[in-house]
């Protein structure tokens, strides 16, 4: 049977409705939650987060896959309470946001050690929770080239998902060569590789979206809503025009197929304050209607937010 795990069990593709592909509960840099400036309650981290959770679900939609890594704050049972109170599927990941994330335990381990741990989590589940991964986080450390770590970890999870058939998404699809020479040395189909952040102002202009699509990977626009227009933008900013034409450019060019999207929201941020007013349902209440005004039908919206997530997170063994 073709499924999805989530962290309340394994359920069907056709289940999972609306995705928002590339989203976080609570993320933050490792030990970032012990600076007191920033410092939460667990219930005021639940406050800012059920009402957002409950929105997105009230505007339709169904999966929310958390791709916040070890080390940056993963709560599973954390995101069962909240799965089962707002009724959003939720899919957690095992992995790693890049190199540079992973505490030093972590980041001396072999690769043999990193491919169980992965394959564990998915297979067995994280920890005593009993809620199993679906999704492989790794990405390129901060300076934009892999570093030996990253390698490491890429290769652990090119043979996890090999083993497992869960799919990999990456954080920062700059410097990609490494990366698809190692997911071809391990036997590892490019569509099963998610290249993300690939829109964001000091990567895009790095990131060559169509040679990965040639290759057979997918692309991840997974930052609207972080514009420039914005009060006070992040780094990673760009205007907002310039993201959506970009991004209806390679429709047009015939790559809706590969393309995902989400907003890379933090619903309550862990040790920093995060972005002002910026959550999972920029979705809805802005990128939906932005693609309309661009002429997109009905039935490409569909593919963007259900067929193409489907696709991408059923289990392929």
């Amino acid at each position: 049977m073709s499924k999805v795990n989530t962290v309340l069990g394994a359920i069907s593709p056709e289940e999972l409705g609306i995705v928002a592909v590339h989203e976080h509960i609570g993320y933050g840099m490792p030990g970032s939650e012990l600076d007191t400036q920033w410092w939460k309650t667990p219930e005021e981290h639940y406050e800012a987060t059920v009402p957002k959770l409950r929105r997105f679900r009230e505007y339709g939609g169904g999966t929310f896959v958390d791709v916040t890594g070890i080390c940056n704050g993963r709560d599973v049972d954390y995101y069962k309470s909240l799965s089962a109170k707002t009724g959003v599927n939720i899919v957690a990941c095992t992995g790693f946001v890049g190199g540079d994330t992973a505490l030093p335990f972590f980041a001396r381990a072999s690769v043999d050690y990193l491919r169980r741990q992965f394959v564990h989590e998915i297979t067995e589940g994280i920890g005593d929770t009993g809620s199993r991964a679906g999704v492989i986080k790794v990405g390129v450390s901060r300076g934009g080239r892999m570093t030996e770590l990253d390698k490491r970890i890429y290769r652990a999870a090119a043979r996890a998902a090999v083993t497992t058939g869960v799919p990999i998404l990456t954080h920062l699809a700059i410097d990609p060569q490494p990366a698809v020479d190692i997911f071809a040395e391990e036997g590892l189909p490019l569509n099963r590789v998610l290249f993300g952040h690939a829109d964001d102002g000091p990567n895009a202009p790095n990131t060559p979206h169509e040679w990965i699509f040639g290759q057979g990977g997918r692309i991840g626009f997974d930052t609207f809503g972080y514009e420039t227009e914005i009060e006070d933008p992040p780094f990673w900013a760009r205007p907002r025009q310039e993201r959506l034409e970009h991004f209806i450019n390679l429709v047009h060019k015939g790559y809706l197929d590969q393309l995902l999207v989400s907003a890379d929201a933090n619903c309550s941020p862990l040790g920093w304050p995060g972005v002002k007013g910026h959550t999972v349902n920029y979705l809805f209440e802005d990128l939906v209607p932005d693609l309309r005004d661009a002429g997109m039908d009905e039935a490409s919206i569909t593919t963007l937010f259900e067929d193409n997530p489907a696709d991408f997170l059923t289990m392929r063994t």
